[in-house]
């Protein structure tokens, strides 16, 4: 069975699909992503086409991985319970706690299904936010963009760690573990490309990470 077919019977996890943000621009660098990605070479995709603000990049590709994750995370909403994964981990030695600074300032301890909610509710918060993520063409983005960006993809990050440490059976069993490496080798070769992510926060996924960056 597809991934994405599996969401049909499970559809009030998944959030409707973001739209590429910046207005026309954004589609055509969505063009970008599509066609290069359709040539099967991941290196390709992720690099800054010629003569495009890196900005814009960012933008599109944030928009980009957290409907993949968020998809990704959707099919497997059934078996990430409060009671199968009461706090958010990546291993025995990694744990997740939530804070979003404004809401939560100090960070509290929850299921996994729960941080994941409080996560994909902030970063959307973050790309509906045209102070942020600017919607007309033109239109500057502002100079803490890069820092926010960077925030989205660790805790995007996270996701993925704690699938991969806490569910990759399942995934096996679905027979969706080549989706799910194909869509975090693109994560990982994009957040490598643009030094996203410290190296200390892909710790939990280290020995898969650099198997993919030696390729």
């Amino acid at each position: 069975m597809s991934l994405f077919g599996l969401g049909s019977r499970n559809q009030k996890t998944f959030r409707p699909k973001k739209s590429t943000p910046s207005g026309s621009k954004g589609a055509q660098l969505q063009r970008h992503i599509d066609a290069t990605l359709g040539s099967g070479n991941l290196r390709e995709a992720v690099r800054l086409p010629p003569g495009e603000d890196p900005n814009e990049w960012l933008a599109v590709n944030t928009v980009d991985f957290f409907n993949q994750v968020n998809l990704l995370y959707g099919t497997l909403a059934e078996f990430c319970t409060p009671s199968n994964c009461p706090t958010m981990t990546a291993g025995p030695k990694y744990e997740y706690r939530w804070a979003d600074g404004v809401q939560i300032k100090k960070p509290i301890e929850v299921s996994a299904p729960k941080y994941v909610e409080y996560l994909m509710d902030w970063i959307e918060s973050q790309l509906d936010d045209e102070s942020i993520f600017p919607q007309k063409l033109g239109t500057p983005f502002p100079s803490n963009f890069r820092e926010v960006v960077k925030t989205i993809f660790k805790r995007l990050f996270r996701v993925y760690a704690h699938i991969y440490h806490s569910h990759f059976q399942k995934i096996v069993s679905l027979k969706e573990e080549a989706h799910l490496n194909t869509c975090f080798k693109h994560f990982i070769l994009f957040t490598w490309e643009f030094r996203l992510i410290d190296k200390g926060e892909l710790a939990p996924l280290y020995d898969l990470i650099e198997s993919i960056l030696s390729i």
